[in-house]
């Protein structure tokens, strides 16, 4: 996707690739992603969406191919270090504390932010502006009701939204969502959806969206890049690429079912 000359991508993969025995995951994928734009990565399942992702934060190695964060290699690091210089990326639950609190969840992602850490025996009261801040988080997730809920009694709607709360909380300048709305309700949808506007039109991060929900990619892409079985197959806005022969075959040529009417 064009870009201005002058502007260097945030985040960029060289020949990415990855193999698991014989299997080409991640098949040479060469993209950048730029400060004020919104990608959403599309394909069929096993095109190698989420896989791309881990290699991107670094959660998988690399058989072969880099990565790199404003022009720096970052290939032979790992998540923890990524994560440091600004890649944020939203686990799908897995990097909740599910015995801690609401409250407590989004507070040590504030904390790590601050540079102070993950210290659990921390006292709240010497760090009253952390909690205002994780509680600016919870309203923007519309979590602020369930403050002191622990996480493992939470819905599982409520822990997404929770998810995307400690991810903005971190303030990474390159922010990954992997099916977001995934398991939740269609009244919960929305909020999440509205929040990733919200980043979206401050065009000033660097957003990646895995998505498999047209009327989601419709609604939120600058940009698509299409994967599949593992090679990236498209890459523009999203009227091109939608109408493209290749993704009309791959991915989009089947109609979404239609809802019978009551």
């Amino acid at each position: 996707m064009g870009t201005s000359a002058e502007q260097q991508p945030s985040l960029s993969t060289r020949d990415l690739s990855i193999r698991f025995g014989g299997h080409v995951a991640v098949n040479a994928v060469t993209a950048d992603f730029y400060p004020g734009t919104l990608t959403v990565i599309v394909g069929p399942n096993g095109a190698g969406k989420t896989t791309y992702f881990n290699l991107v934060s670094g959660q998988l190695p690399a058989t072969s191919g880099s990565v790199l964060v404003r022009g720096a290699d970052v290939t032979r690091d790992g998540a923890a270090r990524r994560t440091r210089l600004g890649i944020g990326r939203a686990f799908q639950l897995t990097n909740l504390f599910p015995n801690l609190t609401v409250i407590e969840n989004v507070r040590l992602a504030v904390q790590s932010r601050a540079g102070l850490g993950l210290n659990f025996l921390s006292i709240w009261s010497s760090h009253k502006e952390l909690v205002a801040r994780a509680e600016h988080y919870l309203e923007r997730v519309a979590l602020a009701g369930r403050r002191d809920t622990r996480v493992g009694a939470l819905p599982h709607g409520d822990q997404r939204k929770l998810e995307v709360a400690i991810l903005l909380a971190l303030e990474p300048d390159i922010m990954m969502f992997d099916e977001p709305t995934a398991g939740m309700s269609v009244d919960e949808v929305p909020v999440v959806l509205d929040l990733i506007q919200k980043v979206k039109d401050e065009r000033n991060k660097t957003v990646l969206l895995v998505e498999h929900k047209m009327d989601v990619v419709r609604q939120l892409a600058d940009r698509i890049v299409v994967l599949v079985n593992g090679t990236l197959v498209a890459d523009g806005k999203p009227v091109e690429v939608m109408q493209s022969k290749i993704v009309q075959e791959a991915y989009l040529g089947t109609p979404e079912p239609q809802h019978a009417q009551a």
